[in-house]
C-alpha cells in the first residue's frame, strides 16, 4: 500500500469489499494498513497502533516474525501446495506428530482443514459418523452449554448460543441441539456440584439420541468472554464417560498458551475424545486448523460403513501453513511464553481491575493473556474504535465487551498503553 493514497483505498473498499459482521451499504469504519511488525500495526497514513487483538487472537508471536517468515520462504522454494488426496508431505506429517505429542499421544489422529469453524464441522461429523459406524445412527444431537461460540458454518452455528448468539436468523435451518445453562462459577470460585447439575440431567435424559458434548474449555470466547471453573470441564469428561457420549473440546481460541496452559483442558487435567485447533496454530501467519481424535474414534469410523471419513478440503494440510505451524511451535518451545503470559496477566489484573468501579462497567475479569471489561450497555463500536485509534492502540470490542488479547511478545510499555487506552475510552464512552 506504500505510495497509495489512503482515500483511494477506502473508496475502493467501500465500493467492493464486504467486511465481517457489518453492512455492505452502511459499513463500520475501516483503517487502511500499510504494514505490521512486532506488536505494531502501521496505518497507511503513518500512524502506528499497539495491537491488542493479535489479529483475532492468532498472532501470538506478533507480526513479521523472522522465524515464521523464513519457514514460509523455505517451504515456498519447494512447493506452496499439493493436493492431500493420495499424496503426503513432510510438513504435514511432522505437524501431526507434534500436535499429537501436545496431548501426550492421547489424540494420535489428526485431520487438517482450512479454518477453525471447519475444524468444528469436522469434529461434529466425526462424532456423528462414529455412532453411525457403531450402528447407532439415532445418536445425532449435540449437547452443549449456552454462551458458547464455535464458528459461522452451519454445524458450528448449530452449537452456538441459540438466544444471545449472532446466528438467530438461521435457527430454522439448524439442527435442534440441546443447551444447558452456561456455567455460573468463575475460574477461581470454589466448586459447587450444582453448577453442572442441569447439564448432568440433560446428558442423562438425552444420552440415547446424543452423539457428543462440545464446549470451549475454561474460556467461552466470542460468545461472551466468560471464564469458568476447570472442575466443570472435568465433570463433563466424567459425565460423557458415564453416559456413553463423546467429548469435543473446542480449543481454537484457547490453544497454544492463551490461558496460561498450552491447552485449556490441562487446567482440568482431562482430555477430550476430539479436539479442535486453529487461530494461533500458525502464529497468525495464515489459515490452518486441525481436528484431533482418539484412536478409538478413528478406528470405529474406519471399520464401520462407509469405512472412510467423509470430508476432504481442497487445501487440506497446505504445506506452507504446516511449515509455518511447525515454526510457530518451535518458537513456543524455545521462548518463555509461560512467563510472558503470566506477566501479561499480572499487568492486566493490576491495571484493569480498578475499572470495575467505573460508572457503566458491569465486570472486569482476567485470565492468562486475556483481559475483559464488560460494560452495562453495548458500546458504540465505531465511536470507541475511533477513540482507540486516536490513542494509538488497536482494540476491537463487540457488544458489551471491551477486551485485550495481545501478542505474547508485548512489552510492559505496550501493555500499560493498552490498559490505559481501555480505561480512558470506556470512561469516555460510558459518560456520553
Amino acid at each position: 500500500m506504500t505510495g497509495i493514497d489512503p482515500d483511494d483505498i477506502l473508496s475502493g473498499d467501500r465500493a467492493h469489499v464486504w467486511h465481517p459482521y457489518t453492512s455492505a451499504t452502511e459499513p463500520l469504519p475501516v483503517y487502511p494498513v500499510e504494514s505490521a511488525h512486532g506488536v505494531r500495526i502501521r496505518l497507511a497514513d503513518g500512524r502506528e497502533l499497539v495491537d491488542g487483538m493479535s489479529s483475532w487472537w492468532a498472532a501470538i508471536h506478533g507480526y513479521n516474525h523472522p522465524a515464521l517468515n523464513a519457514a514460509i520462504t523455505r517451504q515456498l522454494s519447494k512447493m506452496s501446495h499439493v493436493m492431500f488426496g493420495g499424496l503426503t508431505h513432510r510438513p504435514a506429517v511432522e505437524l501431526a506428530e507434534r500436535l499429537s505429542a501436545l496431548t501426550g499421544g492421547r489424540l494420535p489422529r489428526v485431520f487438517f482443514s482450512d479454518s477453525g469453524s471447519v475444524s468444528v464441522e469436522v469434529a461434529l461429523k466425526m462424532a456423528w459418523q462414529y455412532w453411525h459406524a457403531l450402528g447407532r445412527p439415532e445418536k445425532k444431537r449435540i449437547i452443549t452449554i449456552k454462551g458458547g461460540y464455535h464458528g459461522d458454518t452451519f454445524g458450528a452455528m448449530g452449537v452456538c448460543d441459540p438466544e444471545t448468539g449472532m446466528h438467530g436468523i438461521f435457527s430454522g435451518l439448524l439442527q435442534k441441539n440441546i443447551f444447558a445453562p452456561a456455567p455460573r462459577l468463575g475460574f477461581h470460585d470454589p466448586w459447587d456440584e450444582a453448577d453442572v447439575s442441569e447439564l448432568a440431567h440433560l446428558i442423562s435424559a438425552h444420552k440415547n439420541e446424543s452423539a457428543a458434548v462440545i464446549l470451549e474449555p475454561v474460556v467461552q470466547g466470542a460468545g461472551g468472554m466468560r471464564f469458568y471453573s476447570p472442575r466443570y470441564v472435568a465433570r463433563v469428561r466424567e459425565l460423557c464417560d458415564e453416559h456413553g457420549l463423546l467429548f469435543i473440546a473446542d480449543e481454537i481460541a484457547t490453544g497454544f498458551g492463551r490461558t496460561g496452559k498450552m491447552l485449556a483442558c490441562q487446567h482440568a487435567g482431562v482430555w477430550p475424545d476430539i479436539m479442535c485447533l486453529g487461530k494461533a496454530l500458525t502464529g497468525g501467519m495464515m489459515t490452518l486448523a486441525a481436528t484431533l481424535c482418539t484412536e478409538a474414534v478413528a478406528l470405529a469410523i474406519s471399520e464401520g460403513p462407509p469405512r472412510v471419513f467423509m470430508h476432504g478440503p481442497t487445501f487440506m494440510a497446505n504445506p506452507l501453513a504446516c511449515a509455518t505451524a511447525l515454526a510457530s511451535l518451535d518458537l513456543l518451545e524455545s521462548t518463555p511464553w509461560r512467563e510472558r503470559v503470566c506477566a501479561i496477566e499480572a499487568i492486566f489484573s493490576k491495571e484493569l481491575s480498578p475499572m470495575a468501579y467505573l460508572h457503566g462497567v458491569a465486570d472486569v475479569r482476567v485470565l492468562g493473556a486475556i483481559g475483559v471489561v464488560e460494560t452495562e450497555r453495548p458500546v458504540n463500536v465505531a465511536s470507541i474504535q475511533r477513540r482507540f485509534v486516536e490513542k494509538g492502540v488497536w482494540i476491537r470490542p463487540f457488544g458489551k465487551l471491551v477486551y485485550l488479547m495481545p501478542p505474547y511478545i508485548a512489552g510492559e510499555s505496550d501493555l500499560y498503553k493498552l490498559c490505559g487506552a481501555v480505561s480512558e475510552a470506556v470512561f469516555e464512552e460510558m459518560e456520553e
